[in-house]
């Protein structure tokens, strides 16, 4: 027994200690079309037998429905150039868009246990199905479950990446890549990413507006199996990676995955209720730059919303197909000469690049709101960070754990891959200034008892390998880190890669006590790992579920996005 300081004072826990089985990274190349997890693990001197299992890909059929398959506006199934269904998979379908499937939630209602799947591709999409469990623990789709999610009450649904469990019980997704406002043409065409969501709109893209995307849904199935789908606008829009709730059910820390991008915080007015709350950015404030580097963080309040009000921005007249919301032009003014900013402009240098704005009168909020990136810019917050991707807590270490799955761009100091190069700072606050490693690191974050963030410090960092002009990443160390867990009772925190800098991406165990990190999991080539995600109790087992997404052709799948567990694991509730 060890005994640990607690938020409420002292308490005793018995730290659960697990040891996987190594997997070795394979050497002969068919082997590497193939996904290898390990099958032994040992808690607390328990040695079971585990091993991973695909529960379903895209493409399956069931109850009439196809998994993945795309519906426009009407929720009409969508298909390609030739006919074909349009399944967002992220590898057979060329002349389609996005990465495939992404995360995954098990939500357990009224005695029944529930999978709902999202879509990363720009059509969006939601499913959810029912899952079977035996007595021995082993999951399975129950057959004639598959529904298909309308998300057509609030704009369709766009880029859905990653997400997470709430602890209530409902699916808190994402929606990534929103495109700028600013760009924005009189017939809707932004960019060739973004054009893509005309096909939700029956190929009309002046019906679309930047501003649908960019947002916080969340679905929670009620006792009689039905769907409630949501989007919160009071929580921000930017390019949501992930929103992770805090163990109060209030404090939420949101990614926000590109180049020269911020770090969130959102406060719910009501515990298990994300209608209404107060949005923070984050500032950095460097101690360090060694290793990944480290500082202070302190909060700066952008304001506080309901989603009812920043949703009338977008659409007054409750018409989804009228586009009659607020523009880029409605909320600020531009004052820029020979790139130098005229008096009463602020410089800011966001994603968008080196910009001088001003706030129009009463525009405040929807600047909040509706360009939270820019708006906290313009507040002095930091924003340089680069991809900002997984975010997990243990509880236990009273820890936050947050991923950069690349020390690069605004992160340096007025350089690009440590050259000299001053774009990514020209006209901000250069806050962050470290050397560059295109490998990544995960972040250790200390929070006080509110569960606000302190400090931020490299707890990982991926070992760079330069040979002439090529440039990877040690085999033994992570590469690219993106979404995080934590085993909740243990030191062990699972990092999932995408990256091109490993031949396979790897899901790592890392022993926070130990720094011991070791490989459980190997995708098929071509494969990203995302969402990871820890079950600690379905009905006294525990499952690590994963997503397979967009792996090579030649893989088993044969190219479909895949949703599976490790598992299941016994012995580890608390």
């Amino acid at each position: 027994m060890i005994y640990f300081l607690g938020i409420n004072g002292v308490y005793a826990e018995e730290i659960l200690d697990i040891r996987f089985e190594p997997v070795t990274f394979p050497s002969v190349e068919k082997e590497k079309y193939a996904l290898h997890a390990s099958e032994e693990v040992v808690i607390n001197k328990d040695k079971q037998k585990i091993g991973f299992t695909t529960l379903m890909s895209t493409g399956h059929m069931d109850n009439g429905e196809v998994y993945g398959l795309l519906k426009d506006s009407r929720d009409i199934p969508l298909t390609l150039h030739d006919g074909s269904p349009y399944i967002c998979n992220g590898t057979s379908n060329p002349m389609g868009s996005g990465s495939g499937l992404d995360h995954v939630s098990l939500l357990q209602k009224n005695g029944k246990l529930y999978m709902v799947s999202q879509f990363e591709c720009q059509v969006g999409a939601y499913y959810i199905n029912e899952l079977q469990q035996n007595t021995q623990g082993e999951l399975s789709p129950k057959p004639s479950t598959l529904r298909y999610i309308s998300q057509k009450e609030e704009f369709g649904g766009y880029v859905h990446c990653a997400g997470m469990k709430t602890p209530w019980e409902s699916h808190l997704g994402s929606e990534e890549y929103p495109a700028d406002a600013k760009l924005r043409q009189q017939d809707g065409s932004l960019d060739l990413y973004y054009d893509y969501i005309g096909d939700y709109w029956g190929g009309d893209l002046s019906k679309a507006n930047p501003y649908y995307y960019g947002w916080i849904p969340e679905l929670t199935v009620n006792d009689q199996g039905e769907v409630k789908y949501t989007k919160h606008y009071s929580m921000g829009r930017f390019s949501h990676e992930l929103a992770y709730v805090m163990p109060d059910k209030k404090t939420v820390y949101m990614s926000d995955d590109g180049t020269n991008v911020g770090f969130f915080m959102y406060v719910a007015t009501k515990a298990e209720d994300l209608s209404e709350g107060t949005l923070y950015a984050a500032k950095w404030t460097q101690l360090n730059s060694q290793n990944g580097g480290s500082a202070t963080l302190s909060w700066i309040k952008l304001g506080t919303a309901k989603d009812s009000e920043i949703r009338a921005m977008l659409d007054p007249d409750h018409n989804v197909s009228t586009n009659d919301g607020l523009s880029f032009k409605d909320i600020f003014e531009e004052g820029m000469t020979d790139g130098i900013c005229k008096a009463g402009y602020t410089p800011i240098n966001t994603e968008a690049g080196f910009e001088c704005l001003k706030v129009k009168q009463r525009m405040q909020k929807a600047a909040a709101f509706l360009e939270t990136r820019r708006y906290a810019a313009i507040m002095g917050a930091t924003t340089e960070f680069r991809k900002g991707e997984g975010i997990t807590f243990d509880a236990l270490g009273h820890t936050l754990y947050f991923s950069i799955s690349e020390i690069a761009r605004g992160m340096e100091d007025h350089a690009k891959k440590g050259n000299k190069d001053n774009q990514y700072d020209q006209g901000g606050y250069n806050h962050i200034r470290l050397p560059y490693n295109g490998c990544g690191g995960v972040y250790a974050l200390a929070v006080d008892d509110s569960f606000r963030v302190l400090s931020m410090k490299a707890e990982l960092v991926g070992k760079p390998i330069k040979d002439g002009f090529s440039y990877s990443c040690a085999l033994e160390s992570i590469a690219n880190p993106d979404n995080l867990t934590f085993l909740p009772n243990s030191s062990i925190l699972v990092i999932g890669e995408d990256s091109s800098y490993h031949e396979n991406n790897m899901v790592w165990a890392f022993n926070t006590e130990t720094k011991i990190l070791q490989p459980i999991i190997i995708l098929p080539k071509g494969a990203e790992a995302t969402s990871p995600f820890w079950y600690n109790d379905i009905n006294g087992y525990g499952y690590l579920v994963l997503v397979t997404q967009h792996p090579h052709p030649k893989s088993k799948n044969r190219g479909e996005s895949s949703v599976g567990v490790l598992g299941a694991f016994r012995g580890l509730k608390q």
